[in-house]
């Protein structure tokens, strides 16, 4: 397996699943980083999660950050965003 890529995030190549490199998903959260803050709100993961393809995106971001937000500020900085990738990959979410 080439290095970066976790086998357990996956995304529809025509109709065949392939692996997506982690470098990826990691930049596809920071796109929502929308304020340039280096940090993620509730706001953000909920648009971050509604891409990905939440029915409830808003609940989603809610559970990433009890997931992932370490400190307990409400954000996810740049030390805890390998904690919110791997959340959304536990969950089965993939990058289109």
């Amino acid at each position: 397996m080439e290095k970066g890529l976790d086998r357990r995030c996956l995304r529809k190549d025509a109709e065949n699943l392939v692996p997506v490199p982690y470098t990826e998903l990691r930049g596809m959260f920071w796109r929502y980083d929308t304020n340039r803050d280096g940090k993620l709100s509730r706001k953000e993961l909920k648009a971050a999660f509604n891409y990905l393809g939440a029915s409830i995106p808003c609940w989603r971001a809610h559970r990433a950050l009890k997931h992932a937000d370490d400190d307990g500020d409400g954000y996810i900085s740049e030390e805890e965003v390998d904690k919110l990738i791997n959340y959304a990959v536990k969950c089965g979410y993939i990058v289109n």
